[in-house]
């Protein structure tokens, strides 16, 4: 059975293929570790990859 392939996922323009960042808020908790928040992004929503590019359609003429 033959498989379909889709080629290569294009890497997320907006977060360069990093789509999660850790951010400090500055500061310790009371038990000495680092307050951090994770933050992902909003165009790839966190996968770090965009859907490829569709290719163009051609216009399909009809003749009656």
């Amino acid at each position: 059975m033959t498989d379909r392939f889709t080629g290569p996922a294009r890497v997320c323009s907006n977060c360069d293929g990093f789509p999660a960042v850790r951010v400090t808020l500055g500061g310790r908790d009371r038990h000495g570790s680092l307050r951090t928040i994770t933050v992902r992004c909003p165009a790839c929503h966190g996968t770090g990859t965009r859907p490829a590019r569709r290719p163009a359609q051609t216009p399909v003429e009809v003749s009656a």
